[in-house]
Order: structure tokens, then C-alpha cells, then sequence
């Protein structure tokens, strides 16, 4: 995407992106390729990584215009989604996005020509941008034969049990590169998902067996952490690696059980049925003088719940963020206390 991220997909946005600049737009495709080595095998006669700015940026705007926009009606590209929101809700829509949709509709054709691709798979939000790829390319050929046709592939969006995108937690976003997130912070995130999740996630996202899903699915109370856990150590085995994964979950039940049973660091009782702001623990545990001051630490990157650090000032903690029955809350290496819940 060297040459749509100039752009910028609307899709899904309140707001226009910020525009990021080449030296950026190479930086990310470089992790990029690191994340997708875990998963595909690279090579001449297996997959291929190609950066759409070798096509794009060699466009002529006035040959842009003739080949590609006698294509697209301004009627039906005020029906998408990621234009009408907008501009119902009478947000700017710049000239700039108003274009994204017809380069990436052009990046299939150029792809199919290049590189006999045919089916371009993607989150449900690009359903509109596929199927204009899908439909500029029947138009630009001129045949109906369906065995010169382009397909698209859409899965839904990732969301919570209340129907809440996924990917944002009291420590910030899950990301697949360790760099942005450590193998123990991504092993956590899953081990302290809802429980209503927890099968769901299970099928989606581990190679257990189904009789093993059954299982787990059956457990209940206390036990269900259990199921929780395998999927925290599935899922970081799948992203970051088996020795990771097994590494990750022996950290956490050192840190936990041996937190739950030390004499040696101080406890809270706190009612966590309702969530509750991590200022407010911070305060209660007597880490922060002032909630002024709690804020302070969270914005100096002292803050971690369960050794995960916090980055919003207005996270938020329930009983989800329990590790059997306790909370480990820091400020700095040092000073540690566990918060237990009243219910």
C-alpha cells in the first residue's frame, strides 16, 4: 500500500488521516514484511510482496481521468458509506479521500494484469472498494465471461461480546509486532478478555482441536480462566511463537501466584462489578498523592496493570482484569500492590 497510504482510506473514519510521510510509508512496510514472514513462505514461485506505489506513482492524471474515471459516477460513489457518513454528519470529506476508493478499485485491475490476481480478501468495511475493483475491471475488459471475473472476499470485523470493535485495551492496542507490544503484554490481552469471549475466540483464532474447544467451553465459575489461558497461550504460540507463548504464560503464573500468596506487597479491596478508573486505584493504593499526580505517572509511562503498561489517562479496570481473583498494579519497577475485589 506504499502508494494508497499517500491517500488514505476514509473508510470507517470520523475524521481525515493524517497524512503520513515517505520516510514513515517505508518504515511500515518494512515491519510489515517481518509480521507476514511468521505466516507465508516467500519466494519467486510462492508468495509475493508488492508495493502498489510501483504502479500508482507512475499514474498521469490526465490519463487517470480518461482511462479509469469515465467509470465511476459521482452518483454512486455518494452511496458509499465512508462519503455519505460524513457528509451526513457534515464532517469534511477532502477531495484527496474522495479519490482513495478509485485507486484502490484501479490497484486490483493493475494487480490481476501484473500478476494474474483474482481474489482480493479484506475486513467487511472494504466491501464497497472491492467490489468497485470487481466492477471497474469487468468495465475496463469489456467481457461478462465469469472466467475472466475478479472476486472479492469479505470477514467481519472483529468485535466484542457487547458488539465493540476489538484491538483497544487499559494498556492500548494490540499489535502482532513485538515491538510495538510485548510477547507478555499480547499473552495478557488475551488471557483477560470477557468471558463471553472466550469460546469465540477459541475457534476463531487456535488450531486446538474441537473436542478441546468443547471441553474448555464447558467450564465454568473460576475454571473458566483455564479456557482463558489456553487461549492466551494459542493465540501468542500462533503470532509470536511457541517458546514466547509458553514463556509468556510461565511469567504470568509465577507473577500471580506468588503475588496472590506474598505477604510481602501490600493488598487493596476494591469493588470492581463497576469499572474503575486506574487513577483512582493508583490514588487508593497510595502509589499517587492526587489524581493529578496519578495522571502524571500514566503519561511518563510508569503505570502497568498485570505488567502491562496503561497510556490513556482514562483507563479503566473491571473484574475482566482479574488474574485468578487479583490485580497486580505498578508504579515504576518498585512499587507494587495487588487489588483484590470486594465481590
Amino acid at each position: 500500500g506504499g502508494g494508497t497510504t499517500k491517500v488514505g482510506d476514509p473508510s470507517g473514519k470520523d475524521e481525515s488521516r493524517q497524512l503520513m510521510t515517505d520516510e514513515r510509508i517505508a518504515a511500515n512496510k518494512a515491519k510489515l514484511q517481518t509480521i507476514f514472514d511468521q505466516f507465508l513462505t516467500f519466494g519467486p514461485n510462492e508468495a509475493l510482496v508488492v508495493d502498489n506505489s510501483e504502479w500508482l506513482d507512475e499514474l498521469k492524471y490526465l490519463d487517470m481521468l480518461r482511462t479509469v474515471g469515465t467509470h465511476f459516477t459521482i452518483n454512486r460513489m455518494m452511496t458509499f458509506d465512508s462519503v455519505k457518513t460524513r457528509l451526513e454528519r457534515e464532517q469534511p470529506l477532502t477531495f484527496l479521500e474522495f479519490n482513495y476508493m478509485i485507486l484502490q478499485a484501479y490497484d486490483f485491475v493493475e494487480l490481476n494484469k501484473r500478476y494474474g490476481c483474482t481474489l482480493q480478501m479484506g475486513a467487511s468495511d472494504q466491501w464497497g472498494n472491492i467490489v468497485n475493483g470487481v466492477e471497474l475491471h469487468r468495465r475496463m475488459v469489456g467481457r461478462e465471461d465469469e472466467d475472466d471475473s475478479l472476486i472479492g472476499l469479505t470477514c467481519p470485523l472483529l468485535t466484542d461480546s457487547q458488539g465493540k470493535k476489538m484491538g483497544k485495551s487499559a494498556a492500548g492496542a494490540v499489535w502482532l509486532n513485538p515491538d510495538r507490544l510485548s510477547d507478555f503484554d499480547f499473552w495478557q490481552f488475551w488471557r483477560n478478555v470477557d468471558d463471553a469471549d472466550v469460546v469465540r475466540f477459541l475457534r476463531l483464532f487456535s488450531e486446538l482441536p474441537s473436542e478441546e474447544i468443547d471441553r474448555l467451553a464447558a467450564l465454568e465459575g473460576r475454571e473458566i480462566n483455564d479456557a482463558k489461558k489456553a487461549l492466551a497461550t494459542a493465540v501468542t504460540a500462533l503470532v509470536r511463537g511457541r517458546e514466547a507463548a509458553e514463556t509468556s504464560a510461565r511469567t504470568a503464573q509465577e507473577t500471580f501466584e506468588q503475588g496472590a500468596s506474598s505477604e510481602g506487597l501490600p493488598t487493596i479491596v476494591v469493588d470492581l462489578r463497576e469499572p474503575v478508573r486506574v487513577t483512582d486505584l493508583l490514588v487508593k493504593a497510595g502509589l499517587a498523592d492526587s489524581n493529578g499526580a496519578a495522571k502524571r505517572l500514566i503519561q511518563g509511562g510508569g503505570v502497568r496493570v498485570n505488567d502491562a503498561k496503561v497510556t490513556d489517562v482514562q483507563a479503566a479496570v473491571s473484574l475482566a482484569d482479574l488474574n485468578d481473583g487479583v490485580m497486580k498494579l505498578s508504579s515504576g519497577k518498585k512499587h507494587h500492590v495487588l487489588v483484590r475485589t470486594s465481590e
